[in-house]
């Protein structure tokens, strides 16, 4: 039986707005009722290498978000509420049809409002379901919400956004974003274990892959977000992925600072950083990734199913 019930919709503290809100009648902050929704399903080629593969990811877009970065490249889906209606049985049938499909793995993108939801389709397709879990977010989450994903999340793929307060308090409304990501993210290391690849295939298995965007004017924040990770996090137990891809979406035009990509001087120098700290176990890319084609269209490709 899954350890985050239904009841859970009824004063939502699902993520760490905790806004209390009965979802039954109402949106709560992720900009979601109780009701399950999601814009697309399909196998995706855009992740790093070891979650991709050659086949792709099996990749669910779930509606909504908990938290409202003013550059969201998804943001017609986290903000917008673009999404389909579904049962918890026809997600159950998505996964098993990713999976006939050929892909490597599940990967739940901006999963938690839906927790519920998801956990009981989990239940419903094993053991047919036999690809590993990947669990896509951006960080921000409870660690009750992390430690009951025991048993049914195999690889965590987290961003750590920010270390400053003043910038997560302005591009994503959430001023204790590094407090509350933080410390997630020791969670989840501690229960997924150190990184297990697939020798053959080079497919992660298990472990955490922590996500960091390089920003246009806050590499010193980037830097000092790497210094955390090498002083905090235990070496040999994660990997790490530094982007570049960073473009102008949303309401990232009207921010100044946010209305123009990085520049190869920005991501050089957060780079040697990482080098220069031994994070070097995971992937960077390539200046040129700063480009539209990152973002899938979210046509509802993959959301019909059998309920």
């Amino acid at each position: 039986m899954s350890p985050i019930s239904f009841d859970r919709y009824r004063d939502c503290t699902l993520c760490p707005r905790q806004c209390h809100v009965d979802r039954r009648a109402a949106a709560g902050f992720c900009g979601c009722t109780c009701t399950l929704k999601a814009a697309r399903a399909a196998l995706h080629f855009w992740e790093e290498p070891c979650i991709s593969g050659t086949a792709g990811s099996g990749a669910v877009f779930f509606t909504g978000c908990t938290l409202r970065c003013c550059f969201c490249q998804n943001f017609p889906i986290s903000q917008q509420g673009i999404g389909k209606e579904l049962t918890d049985r026809q997600l159950t049938s998505i996964f098993l049809k990713l999976q006939a499909q050929g892909a490597h793995n599940i990967d739940l993108v901006t999963p938690t409002q839906f927790l519920p939801h998801i956990l009981r389709a989990i239940d419903l397709a094993r053991p047919a379901l036999k690809i590993p879990i990947a669990y896509n977010c951006g960080g921000y989450e409870r660690t009750d919400t992390i430690d009951a994903l025991n048993g049914y999340v195999d690889i965590y793929l987290p961003d750590l956004k920010y270390k400053s307060p003043h910038l997560s308090r302005d591009y994503s409304q959430a001023e204790d974003y590094f407090e509350v990501a933080s410390e997630a993210v020791c969670h989840m290391i501690a229960q997924a274990g150190p990184p297990r690849l697939d020798p053959a295939t080079g497919l992660l298995k298990r472990g955490v892959l922590i996500r960091h965007m390089v920003l246009p004017g806050t590499k010193e924040d980037s830097i000092r977000l790497l210094r955390w990770m090498a002083d905090t996090l235990p070496k040999g137990q994660f990997l790490i992925s530094l982007l570049s891809q960073y473009t102008p979406f949303h309401k990232a035009t009207g921010h100044p600072k946010l209305s123009r990509q990085i520049t190869t001087y920005e991501y050089q120098k957060v780079l040697e950083e990482a080098v220069r700290l031994g994070l070097t176990q995971g992937f960077m890319q390539d200046k040129s990734s700063a480009k539209e084609s990152y973002t899938p269209p979210f046509d509802l490709e993959g959301l019909d199913a059998e309920d």
